[in-house]
């Protein structure tokens, strides 16, 4: 139930603001989620209609928590309906899509679409754009992911004031078509859901009264993360009553790079003079020695609005900083740690995080947990095994091994395109089926000029001789102009060798809408290539593959073992990691080139970078590791590293050697403690 007075000096006066504009600053750990709801109660309490307010945040999940929370908290006498047998009203609580969907299926009839209207998938979205491009004389050739990319940058693009139009022709000539298909259609895409909203408001004053009407109390959470159009949005619905209550940190802004817009927060004064500011600064999550370490580095950003997170949970243990060698050393040492806490101190594997800046970091931490036969999990992101990518080439290897597979040669047969449609392929199974054999052998057999198309045939005939000739490289039936011979090669330059050769490395750059995208998929499967003749014995080539996809599908099974419990070690991207907290914490790769990283050194976004890295260590309750590398592997080879500039930034005193720390002699109290919790976990 709700108990205003359960809440701290700075909590209550969020809550109980409830006319006018307001800034909640909510920093890291203050409990941000219990004022919001805390507040909506409250607002419920001194009469205001349930259906009058309006709570905004970024995702489902959270909407779906928010109103849980508050059903939890609201007195009985809201909870039944007075007299009647409906269900009570209450508030809306939503993303910004789904608020628009809401208000669009009343509306949206003024400009042209019917209420019933469709929301495409980016399937849909993909079928209509490859329709339209077969209809355009010299774009049979375009991938529609591509254009459909370009698409997606332009409506965002238009909807941020000041913004220059999009000039190639040709792209708004596809957008045009693309935009009446789906008008046709009665079809909306999930870019239009906001711009729609905004035309509506802008050519039609009385669906915006309406709305205007309804919400009468607006709250938006995450506020710092809200981009051009969202803030147009909330313009647009709170300009004439002034009750919207904004929450968010500008210290927490890390999307930038998706277009949302810190101004939005550190201006509102520019839009609502008579704003009042609350701060929360009462931190319940961290020690004070992690609070400190953070609050040092953030307050190097000059662009921001002072907040000095503090705690009531003690000082704490001094943040550990290591040196490794390698990324295959930090990964190592990092799972010993975890061990070493999980076998004599008894601590679970879900208190455990390791943060890392980018995706591809997390290869060399998954072959170690995977060694240590340590669960974990990978949140915000595929499992590096999961990746399209790696089960592409996972499927080529599969295929050359056994080109009788029939689930391998079916995912790659057509990756990249190579003239064999999914129609081809659906005829190529039916016949292996009639004729008891696998697909393979029938795009063999000697009669699919009678069965195909020139075209399609010669295809086929091409896709064979590919097979047949990289399986005698790996056999070693014969040398070959690449040089490879039986024994003697290389697992590496052979998988390079017929990658270069069906020239995938364009195709995965081609299919993401960045190429920053693409790299990272390019990186992923050199990076796992560079592994192939590792720690392999010597051998025949094609058994050493084999013995390589075996040790990766029997790793593989601890990943169903995963995902059936919650005790697993937690892989998380500093991105995907904002809102979540884990007793003891690794951020890993603290390095100059990654944090910061390269792109947003050359474009002057530091602070964002630091922004960043303040919330990875916000994430931290009892335990925080930082570590750096001499050197990261980056296609197979070891390139140099330097520590991230920020690691200069947290204060000496708070600092400890992670490595010296290992080093130091335990005292007999200690020593005896440890040696009780080893005899209790080994049972």
């Amino acid at each position: 139930m709700f108990d205003i007075h359960s809440l701290n000096p700075q909590q209550r006066a969020a809550v109980q603001a409830t006319e006018g504009p307001v800034l909640i600053l909510a920093g890291a750990g203050t409990g941000k989620t219990r004022v919001i709801t805390c507040r909506i109660v409250h607002l419920m309490s001194q009469g205001i209609a349930p259906e009058n307010i309006l709570g905004v945040t970024f995702t489902n999940k959270a909407a779906r928590e928010m109103m849980e929370r508050v059903k939890e908290m609201m007195p009985s006498s809201l909870r039944k309906s007075k007299g009647t047998v409906e269900k009570p009203q209450r508030p809306v609580l939503c993303t910004f899509h789904s608020l628009c969907v809401r208000i669009l299926r009343e509306h949206i009839h003024h400009i042209g679409y019917k209420a019933n209207f469709v929301i495409y998938d980016e399937s849909e979205q993909i079928g209509t754009l490859r329709k339209i491009l077969s209809q355009i004389s010299g774009l049979k050739g375009i991938e529609p992911r591509e254009v459909l990319a370009a698409i997606s940058r332009i409506k965002n693009t238009a909807s941020k004031e000041g913004a220059a139009p999009d000039e190639d022709p040709v792209r708004m000539r596809i957008l045009e078509r693309y935009q009446k298909a789906l008008h046709a259609c009665n079809a909306v895409d999930f870019d239009d859901l906001i711009l729609l909203t905004l035309r509506l408001f802008k050519g039609h004053p009385n669906a915006l009264e309406a709305c205007r009407m309804r919400f009468r109390y607006i709250m938006v959470d995450e506020y710092q993360d809200t981009n051009a159009s969202q803030f147009a949005l909330v313009q647009y619905l709170s300009a004439k009553h002034r009750n919207l209550c904004v929450v968010g940190d500008d210290d927490q802004s890390i999307y930038g790079w998706r277009g949302a817009e810190i101004g939005n927060l550190l201006n509102l004064e520019d839009h609502f003079p008579e704003v009042k500011v609350v701060k929360l600064e009462q931190n319940y999550r961290s020690t004070n020695v992690i609070l400190e370490a953070a609050n040092a580095v953030i307050q190097r950003n000059a662009r921001r609005r002072p907040k000095k997170l503090w705690s009531d949970n003690g000082r704490g243990a001094p943040i550990s900083m290591f040196a490794f060698v390698d990324d295959d050393e930090e990964a190592r040492v990092v799972v010993e740690e975890i061990e070493f806490n999980r076998m004599a101190r008894q601590v679970a594997w879900r208190e455990h995080a390791i943060l890392f800046r980018t995706n591809a970091q997390s290869r060399p931490l998954e072959t170690a947990l995977r060694k240590a036969g340590v669960r974990y999990h990978l949140v915000g992101g595929q499992s590096f095994f999961d990746r399209r990518e790696i089960r592409d080439f996972l499927a080529y290897l599969k295929m050359f091994v056994n080109p009788n597979d029939d689930n391998s040669l079916l995912r790659i047969a057509n990756v990249p395109p190579r003239g064999l449609s999914d129609g081809t392929m659906e005829k190529l199974l039916g016949l292996s089926q009639e004729r008891q054999s696998s697909v393979f052998s029938v795009m063999r057999h000697t009669d699919m000029d009678r069965q195909f198309s020139p075209r399609t045939a010669e295809s086929l005939r091409d896709f064979v001789s590919f097979v047949e000739r990289t399986r005698a490289q790996l056999i070693g039936s014969g040398n070959d102009e690449a040089g490879f011979s039986g024994a003697h090669v290389s697992l590496k330059e052979w998988a390079l060798g017929f990658l270069d050769e069906v020239e995938y490395w364009a195709e995965l750059r081609k299919m993401e809408k960045t190429a920053e995208a693409g790299e990272n998929r390019v990186r992923n499967i050199r990076d796992l290539v560079s592994t192939m003749d590792g720690d392999t014995p010597g051998g025949p080539p094609d058994k050493r593959l084999e013995t390589f996809l075996a040790d990766i599908v029997l790793d593989g099974g601890r990943e169903t073992e995963k995902e059936t419990t919650q005790d697993a070690v937690t892989l998380i991207t500093m991105h995907s990691c904002k809102g979540l907290e884990f007793p003891h914490v690794f951020v890993v790769g603290v390095e100059d080139g990654l944090l910061p990283h390269t792109n947003s050194k050359e474009t002057g976004n530091l602070d964002e970078e630091r922004r960043l890295f303040y919330v990875a260590m916000t994430r931290a309750m009892k335990t925080l590791s930082v570590s750096h590398c001499g050197g990261r592997r980056k296609y197979g080879t070891l390139m140099p590293c330097h520590p991230s500039p920020f690691l200069e930034e947290l204060p000496d005193e708070l600092i400890q050697d992670g490595s010296e720390r290992a080093k130091k002699p335990v005292t007999t109290g200690e020593s005896r403690n440890l040696f009780a919790s080893m005899r209790e976990f080994i049972g």
